[in-house]
């Protein structure tokens, strides 16, 4: 697997696919900055070694039109706060004004698209869409584990085009861990997936069902499985059309011996907002106007407390 280290970036026009979807409030505030800060030492070792660099990722979902409350505007903003020097918003990631946004980029400059899902072909893994994102720099690093399970434009079409392509230290560091944990575990193996949807995450649940003794699921994901167990959920997000696919992975689970453990106890509020007042019930009495806010599912002697995403 070709790295950072492997390649000379003086002079060249290098896309990092990074992932700043982060939350904002209602003011477009970033509450929780830690997808920012934790690729900002790949930032700083390209900007030391005199690459232009073009920042992409996507935010929240449009749905493919564009919408302002996604736009990289405050992202852009802060990224240039957090490395104390400017980070030029492009208007588009495609198109005439973004190419020649990229073409006046200095060494040591940084450019950020604007919002990839402003495009439905991100989404859908478009090879025009791929291709065009490509012909923007000499070389395509990934650094963007969270959306790497994903294949889309700019997670996986995209590195069939660039002239170079290679891993991020973020992607790499998370690659060799995985790495050694399917190849030589130390038992009990366990594994944590959080997230929105079942969807997104359907064949690494699948491949980590065949592997690890307990899987705890957490979020969105955690509501389907329980959905599953045949305990109430409210009115949170799920995913009911996969109930049929978490019943499958609980049963493949069971047949090794493993478990994927189901709440025993919720948190829940009659509205998801910062002001909800909060309410403990047993998993099994959630009413039907309340969202699960917080699970505790009890493992032994230790519980595992998981917030709705």
């Amino acid at each position: 697997m070709k790295t950072l280290r492997d390649i000379a970036f003086a002079g060249k026009k290098v896309l990092v696919r990074v992932d700043f979807n982060v939350p904002m409030n209602d003011a477009g505030q970033i509450t929780d900055d830690l997808r920012i800060r934790t690729v900002l030492p790949t930032l700083q070792y390209l900007i030391a070694e005199k690459a232009r660099v073009i920042l992409c990722t996507h935010m929240g979902r449009p749905k493919g039109q564009r919408v302002e409350k996604y736009s990289l505007a405050p992202v852009a903003a802060y990224t240039a706060q957090l490395l104390g020097m400017p980070v030029v918003l492009a208007p588009d990631c495609i198109g005439p004004e973004v190419e020649a946004a990229v073409n006046s980029l200095g060494d040591g400059q940084l450019l950020m698209l604007e919002n990839l899902r402003f495009h439905p072909q991100e989404e859908r893994n478009d090879p025009d869409f791929s291709r065009q994102l490509a012909s923007l720099a000499d070389v395509y690093v990934n650094d963007a584990f969270g959306t790497a399970h994903r294949a889309e434009a700019t997670t996986h079409g995209i590195a069939r085009f660039a002239p170079v392509a290679c891993a991020g230290p973020l992607l790499a560091a998370e690659l060799d861990a995985l790495g050694r944990a399917f190849s030589e575990p130390k038992r009990p193996l366990l594994a944590i997936v959080g997230g929105s949807k079942v969807s997104t995450k359907l064949s690494i649940l699948r491949s980590l069902a065949e592997r690890v003794d307990r899987l705890i699921v957490g979020g969105g994901i955690a509501n389907t499985f329980m959905l599953a167990a045949g305990l109430p959920i409210g009115k949170s997000l799920a995913e009911p059309d996969l109930v049929d696919e978490a019943r499958a992975i609980m049963k493949m689970m069971a047949d090794r011996g493993a478990t994927v453990p189901i709440p025993t106890d919720v948190v829940v509020a009659t509205e998801f907002s910062p002001n909800a007042t909060a309410t403990l019930r047993a998993a099994d009495a959630v009413q039907p106007d309340e969202t699960l806010l917080v699970v505790d599912a009890m493992i032994g002697q230790d519980a595992v407390t998981t917030a709705e995403a």
